[in-house]
């Protein structure tokens, strides 16, 4: 009868994951970098991927310090996530409609990462890999800053632009302020169908 996984196991399985989908991002990066037409968001994602590169670097210093075999797990959700954004990239949006799309890609991509990172941080401190954790934790740091460079980018006018582009009499409305609301008012007093 075979053991059950322990949380070390787990760890490792999860730093394989993340080991993985690091070496994926490597290869996506520079295609959103080439897809912004805002030189901020290109320099941001350019930026991301050197620091994505380190943090390749910085895990397989994690496995050293474990006696771990430096290797990947293919990490399905990260994958999923870029196939997202390709085809986001593949739509026939205006410039700075495309920028908030690969904006939006990309925090997906963050946010995803500072799930894993966050766990493999808490793991490592409980069980007392206090280096493992240190490494883990810088990561955790730089990929808070680069979903917080992210919305920064967002919020300062590539958001406001796309949606002046999108409703250009302003506040997001369409000119006519009662349709929309006639029509979800409707829309929630439907009975429910039965069968």
């Amino acid at each position: 009868m075979a053991e059950n996984g322990t949380l070390h196991d787990a760890f490792i399985d999860e730093l394989r994951d993340a080991y993985d989908a690091e070496k994926q991002l490597t290869k996506a990066l520079p295609k959103l970098a080439k897809a912004a037409s805002s030189p901020e968001l290109r320099a941001a994602f350019e930026a991301h991927l050197e620091e994505t590169r380190g943090q390749v670097n910085r895990l397989e210093e994690v496995f050293a310090t474990l006696d771990e075999k430096v290797r990947g797990k293919h990490c399905d959700g990260i994958e999923g996530i870029i196939e997202e954004g390709k085809s986001v990239m593949e739509e026939d949006f205006d410039d700075t409609t495309m920028d908030a799309c690969l904006i939006a890609a990309g925090q997906r991509a963050e946010h995803y990462e500072m799930a894993a990172y966050g766990t493999l941080v808490a793991w490592a401190r409980v069980m007392g890999h206090t280096e493992a954790a240190s490494l883990l934790q810088e990561t955790l740091n730089e990929e808070k800053a680069a979903d917080k460079k992210l919305s920064s980018l967002a919020e300062s006018g590539i958001n406001r632009e796309a949606a002046d582009l999108a409703h250009p009499n302003g506040n997001g409305q369409n000119g006519n302020d009662e349709a929309p609301a006639k029509k979800k008012a409707s829309t929630a007093k439907k009975p429910a169908r039965r069968r």
